[in-house]
């Protein structure tokens, strides 16, 4: 995958082409705007047809202060002096570009190790797996400032954690540690350092590189496509995305190469068929 050209997010794919990671580093405090947006989308349009597998998502910024920051939020100092119709232009544009992150065909980690405000912690809900360390702090200020979490911190983050958690976070802009976001399901597992969360980050994605990127593909899809549905039509899509395998050809891969399987060595897979 071409990562030249990113000029306000740092994208980089390891030599096997089959892990990117996405490393916030702009601004005063990683705030997202129009510059990141633009790039985010252009990253989550390029992912389907490249060989990455796995996605990962992180920051090492840290204030002139030291304090560490993964997603401080989204820039509201550059719509000053927009008018209402372009403020709603753009939160939609966001919600758009979080929603087709959610769906990419990859296995994405967010790895946070510090300030994941209004946007950041929306972008987490786009994750497959969230990993936090010590320094990490989640919230959403959005109602104190006369808004709400408008790119899926109110249409999908009470499905990650429930609806009093999500009213409570909300509806009172509380802020919670690392602890608290693991007690509470918006995080999957508590690393002891960023170091420590990247190591864990990288070993999930090398399980992931021995995997069919067409299974992988598949199984999201039907996966994300299954809630909310009636067991008939939770049915239907596995029947669907599995016969999407066996016509692909990937499961003949796998029946063949079943000894490289169970030994972890990746067969010749062929390319990802959405």
């Amino acid at each position: 995958m071409d990562t030249t050209g990113f000029e306000h997010l740092d994208v980089r794919v390891g030599d096997d082409g089959r892990v990117c990671t996405l490393t916030f580093n702009h601004g005063k405090a990683n705030e997202i705007g129009r510059a990141q947006l633009h790039e985010l989308e252009r990253l989550v349009g390029m992912l389907p047809s490249s060989d990455v597998m796995t996605l990962i998502s992180t920051s090492r910024r840290v204030t002139a202060k030291g304090t560490p920051i993964f997603v401080s939020g989204a820039n509201v100092t550059e719509r000053v002096g927009w008018m209402t119709e372009e403020v709603r232009a753009h939160v939609r544009w966001q919600r758009e570009v979080l929603t087709a992150l959610r769906h990419a065909p990859v296995f994405h980690v967010a790895v946070v190790g510090g300030i994941a405000l209004g946007w950041g912690t929306e972008y987490l809900l786009g994750c497959d797996w969230r990993i936090a360390c010590p320094g990490a702090v989640f919230g959403l200020p959005e109602t104190g400032l006369g808004i709400l979490p408008g790119a899926g911190g109110t249409a999908e983050l009470w499905a990650h954690i429930g609806v009093p958690m999500a009213l409570r976070l909300g509806m009172t802009g509380e802020r919670i540690d690392h602890e608290e976001a693991l007690r509470i399901g918006l995080v999957q597992e508590v690393a002891a350092d960023l170091g420590a969360g990247l190591a864990r980050a990288h070993a999930l994605a090398a399980q992931v590189s021995t995997r069919s990127p067409t299974a992988m593909a598949a199984f999201k899809r039907a996966v994300l496509a299954s809630v909310g549905g009636s067991s008939a039509e939770r049915a239907a899509i596995e029947s669907a995305a599995y016969e999407r395998c066996l016509d692909s050809g990937e499961a003949a891969i796998g029946r063949a190469h079943f000894a490289d399987v169970t030994a972890g060595t990746r067969p010749p897979w062929g390319p990802r068929a959405l």
